[in-house]
């Protein structure tokens, strides 16, 4: 079970670092379609969907990552005061009830969504805008399924923690 979970916590760590690298794109993006804007009257509808496209990625990923870094919303002003063994059962509870239930759900319901996009060869409804539309659809099931991925690795680091708790 731990080999899993370091596993999986090494494959998220990975996706981390590719998100990062996507996001340092984004921002030279930007900063590129803000200079030709501003300073030469000149935009592309093309780099202005690109912005939106490489925020999608790293926004839906961003969710998986966040997970494994314990960097998720949550009542923090209760959840403090629990011990690591309360806090590992709130963990795993919330994980199989809540976060893992809507992960399935979203990735099962944006197949068909993404399928629609593909079989139409989708592309962007602006003159100069980006092909292939079905490819950033096909982050929401992508990222829900990496989502599904963390959460068993978050549930596999506080079955660890919580037999930790007890020795």
């Amino acid at each position: 079970m731990e080999t899993i979970e370091q596993f999986i916590s090494k494959t998220v760590d990975i996706a981390g670092k590719v998100i990062a690298f996507l996001l340092l794109l984004m921002v030279l993006n930007v900063s590129y379609d803000v200079l030709m804007r501003y300073l030469f009257r000149n935009s592309s509808v093309g780099m202005q969907e690109m912005e939106w496209h490489l925020f999608a990625v790293v926004f839906l990923f961003g969710i998986g990552i966040a997970l494994k870094d314990e960097g998720h919303v949550r009542v923090d002003f209760l959840y403090d005061r629990f011990s690591p063994r309360k806090k590992a059962i709130v963990n795993i509870i919330g994980t199989l009830l809540f976060l893992m239930p809507l992960a399935l759900l979203i990735f099962s319901g944006s197949l068909e969504f993404v399928k629609d996009a593909y079989i139409m060869q989708e592309i962007s409804e602006d003159p100069g805008g980006l092909p292939f539309r079905w490819l950033i659809k096909g982050m929401i099931p992508a990222s829900f399924a990496f989502l599904f991925f963390s959460a068993v690795g978050y549930i596999l680091q506080n079955i660890r923690i919580y037999r930790e708790a007890a020795e």
